[in-house]
């Protein structure tokens, strides 16, 4: 912004959303840098056999499941609030994986699991893709860096649209509630 005396300051963008955080922002703008930008031989893993080599976007899929785990995180303690603090950090540290958050902490909160509402809110593309995503990081994750191929990588940018607005489907279902015991 240039102020009357010819001086410059930059103002951070302000954005009303489904976003809740600060660092939600900074996810978003980090997974948009490493999808547009020019890519090196360097960022291609030319020294890692061709068998192995992840795609050269792979820092895409580990920014956004990690943005995706603290989304989960908050959509617990959203829905939760009620409930004294020691109990959600209790249930918090005993599930503490997403898969454990999405499939069984999911299922004594809400009686169900967050795929199912993902389709029943007509979002199973988005539920199939998460589980793809969230299998093929484990993968990375546990020895086996070419699960996240560039495939991989394409089909979660072009989703991403689609996958936010089931995120706050599911957040205005199960977090924007009175009550936490609400079914």
């Amino acid at each position: 912004m240039r102020m009357s005396d010819g001086s410059e300051h930059q103002i951070m963008p302000a954005f009303m959303g489904g976003e809740g955080r600060y660092e939600d922002w900074v996810y978003l703008i980090m997974l948009e840098r490493e999808w547009l930008r020019p890519l090196t031989d360097a960022d291609r893993f030319l020294n890692v056999a061709e068998s192995s080599r992840p795609s050269a976007r792979a820092i895409v899929v580990l920014v956004f499941w990690t943005y995706f785990e603290t989304r989960v995180e908050r959509l617990f303690r959203e829905a939760l609030r009620e409930l004294p603090i020691a109990v959600t950090e209790d249930l918090l540290r005993r599930y503490a994986s997403v898969g454990a958050r999405l499939d069984r902490l999911y299922k004594i909160v809400f009686s169900t699991t967050y795929s199912a509402d993902l389709e029943d809110l007509g979002f199973g593309a988005v539920s199939k893709l998460l589980v793809r995503v969230q299998q093929r990081r484990n993968d990375f994750a546990h020895g086996k860096p070419e699960a996240i191929d560039d495939s991989l990588v394409t089909d979660l940018v072009m989703a991403l649209k689609d996958e936010h607005e089931s995120w706050i489907a599911v957040f205005n279902r199960r977090a924007v509630r009175t009550s936490a015991r609400e079914p």
